[in-house]
């Protein structure tokens, strides 16, 4: 691991940019870093599926336009960055299972699935950004928590759409393998469809029993 300084965070009082930008980035860059990835989850918050990373390490030279956090943007919005990223950078996809969330937690489990994401890029990052307040155990380098990261790096941004949209499609798939509960349709959040399903046929192989209601005292 290099012994330069990394990056410096900025500024709590500092205001977000509108959209995320390249700044944090170039900081690295600046300093040594070089390439930078971003990294991000999605499905944290659900009763059922697994929780899925993403890291990118985007072109500077080739970013996409309209990169956002995911949340902000339309399905098919989504779907159209989705295949212009993995056209246009350098990806990595992992999941941590239910299983392994009921026996980590759900933080530690998206943390190692971030890692591995990390881990499993062609390219080696030199610097990583991890949104949200903690960055992974085990990274082969340094790397910055950046929180709402997702609205504010580009590469996190990238990230956070792959993710959401990858996680999305192993939701449907789930609605076909496991029918019954919706998961084609809330990807397996809490919703009082899924929670009356849930209540009718009873959990399944998909669902976090850690997590209430399934969770027993």
């Amino acid at each position: 691991m290099s012994s330069r300084t990394p990056p410096d965070s900025p500024s709590l009082f500092e205001a977000a940019p509108l959209v995320p930008d390249f700044e944090l980035e170039r900081l690295a860059r600046r300093q040594g870093f070089w390439p930078v990835a971003g990294t991000d989850e999605a499905g944290r918050g659900p009763l059922a599926g697994p929780v899925v990373a993403a890291a990118v390490i985007l072109d500077p030279d080739n970013i996409p336009d309209g990169l956002n956090d995911s949340k902000k943007l339309t399905a098919a919005r989504r779907a159209v960055l989705f295949d212009v990223i993995l056209a246009s950078a350098h990806v990595s996809i992992a999941s941590s299972s239910p299983l392994h969330i009921d026996v980590r937690d759900i933080r530690k489990a998206s943390l190692d699935a971030m890692r591995r994401a990390v881990a499993g890029l062609p390219v080696r990052a030199a610097y990583v950004l991890a949104d949200g307040r903690d960055v992974p155990d085990g990274l082969a380098c340094p790397g910055k928590a950046v929180i709402k990261g997702d609205g504010r790096s580009l590469s996190i941004a990238a990230a956070s759409i792959i993710a959401k949209v990858m996680r999305d499609r192993m939701m449907e798939r789930a609605g076909v393998v496991f029918p019954g509960y919706g998961f084609e349709l809330h990807a397996g959040y809490g919703t009082q469809v899924h929670r009356d399903a849930i209540e009718r046929q009873g959990p399944c192989l998909l669902h976090r029993m850690s997590f209430r209601p399934l969770k027993r005292e």
